[in-house]
C-alpha cells in the first residue's frame, strides 16, 4: 500500500451516514436519505439537502432510504450516495482511489456483504472492506476485542439493534434484530395517536424520545409540550406529554431489545458468559442513549451494562482505527476484491 492511498471508513447506517478520515476524524454525518423524482427517477440530492426537503417540496419528489434495517434495499440508490459521501470526504481535487472500508450488521448474508463491497467499488474505491458492526463498535469503545476475554457488546442504532460476544477478536454468538430507534419512534408516533387523537410527525417522536424519554419510570418526570394535527377535527393541537406515558408508550420495543440480549447469553459458552459479568455489557449506538437504558438492562439480566464514551460514534471511530491497523484486525475483516 503507498502512502499516498487515501483511506475512508464509512458507518452506512439506516439513518444515517458517518464518515471518518483516519487522522482528521469524523469528517462527514449526514441522514441516509436520497431525494428522488418521481417522473424520470432521478436523483435531486442526497444527505442533509435530501432530508430537508421531506414534505417540503411542490412537485412529486420522494425521500428514499436506501438503507433498510441496516441493508442495502436499493443497489443504484447506495451506490450513487455511496458516490456522493466518498467525494464529499476525500474533496474534489482528489484523484486516488481510496481504501474504503464499511460496517455492516451482524445479520448480514454473503449476498448482502457482496453487494456493499461492489456498491463501494463501483462508487470508486480502490479496495473495499467490510466488518460486521458489533465488531466495529467495540474497537471504537475501546474494548480489547483480540484477548482471548468474552466481551458483549449492544449496538442500538436507527434500524437494527446487534448484540454480539466477542472474543479473540471475532463474533462467538450474535443475534440482530430489527427494532432500534426509529421502532421506538413508530411507538410513540402511535401511542400518541390513540391516547390524545393527535398526529405527529417523525422528527416530533424523535424529540420527544430525547427530551422526556426513559426506559424506566421515573418518580420526577420530566415534560414537554407537543404541536400536532387533531385528527378530529383535523386542526393543529398542542399537548403536554410526561415520560412515564412515554416508558409505558415503549414498552414493548424496549422488551424486544432486552429479548435479543438474553438470546445471545443462551447462546454463550459459559467461560464467556462469566467474563461478561465481570466486564459488564457495552452498549453503543445512538439510541442506546435512552435515559436509564442500561439499568434497565442490568434489571433484567442481572448484569451491569454500560453506556459506551461517544456511543454514536462508537462505530465510525472502530472503522478508522481498523483501517489505520488493517493487519491486527485481518481475522475480522471479511471480503477484498
Amino acid at each position: 500500500m503507498s502512502f499516498f492511498s487515501k483511506k475512508l471508513g464509512i458507518d452506512l447506517g439506516t439513518t444515517s451516514t458517518l464518515v471518518y478520515v483516519p487522522g482528521k476524524g469524523i469528517v462527514l454525518n449526514e441522514p441516509s436519505v436520497v431525494a428522488i423524482s418521481e417522473e424520470d427517477n432521478r436523483i435531486l440530492a442526497i444527505g442533509l439537502e435530501a432530508k430537508n426537503m421531506i414534505g417540503r417540496t411542490p412537485e412529486s419528489i420522494i425521500a428514499y432510504r436506501p438503507m433498510k434495517d441496516g441493508v442495502i434495499a436499493d443497489y443504484r440508490v447506495t451506490e450513487a450516495m455511496l458516490r456522493y459521501y466518498i467525494n464529499k470526504a476525500l474533496g474534489k481535487w482528489n484523484l486516488s482511489k481510496p481504501e474504503v472500508l464499511v460496517s455492516v450488521p451482524a445479520g448480514v448474508t454473503s449476498t448482502e456483504r457482496r453487494a456493499v463491497v461492489e456498491a463501494a467499488i463501483r462508487a470508486g474505491a480502490k479496495n473495499a472492506y467490510v466488518v460486521k458492526e458489533p465488531i466495529l463498535a467495540a474497537i471504537g469503545a475501546g474494548i480489547p476485542i483480540q484477548e482471548a476475554m468474552g466481551h458483549m457488546v449492544v449496538d442500538i442504532g436507527g434500524g437494527t439493534t446487534d448484540v454480539a460476544v466477542i472474543s479473540l477478536g471475532g463474533i462467538v454468538a450474535a443475534t440482530s434484530v430489527k427494532c432500534a430507534g426509529n421502532k421506538i419512534d413508530y411507538a410513540i408516533t402511535d401511542y400518541i395517536k390513540k391516547q390524545f387523537n393527535l398526529g405527529i410527525g417523525d422528527k416530533t417522536a424523535e424529540d420527544i424520545k430525547i427530551k422526556v424519554g426513559s426506559a424506566i419510570p421515573l418518580d420526577e418526570e420530566l415534560a414537554v409540550t407537543i404541536k400536532g394535527r387533531d385528527f378530529v377535527t383535523g386542526l393543529p393541537r398542542s399537548i403536554e406529554i410526561k415520560t412515564n406515558e412515554i416508558v409505558k408508550a415503549i414498552n414493548k420495543e424496549l422488551r424486544e431489545i432486552v429479548k435479543a440480549i438474553k438470546d445471545v447469553f443462551q447462546d454463550t459458552p459459559p467461560e464467556l458468559a462469566s467474563d461478561i459479568i465481570d466486564n459488564g455489557i457495552i452498549m453503543t449506538g445512538g439510541s442506546s442513549q435512552l435515559r436509564n437504558l442500561p439499568d434497565l438492562v442490568y434489571r433484567r439480566t442481572g448484569v451491569k451494562a454500560v453506556l459506551a464514551e461517544d456511543a454514536l460514534y462508537c462505530v465510525v471511530k472502530g472503522t478508522g482505527i481498523a483501517l489505520e491497523h488493517l493487519d491486527v484486525y485481518k481475522k475480522s475483516i471479511i471480503a477484498k476484491r
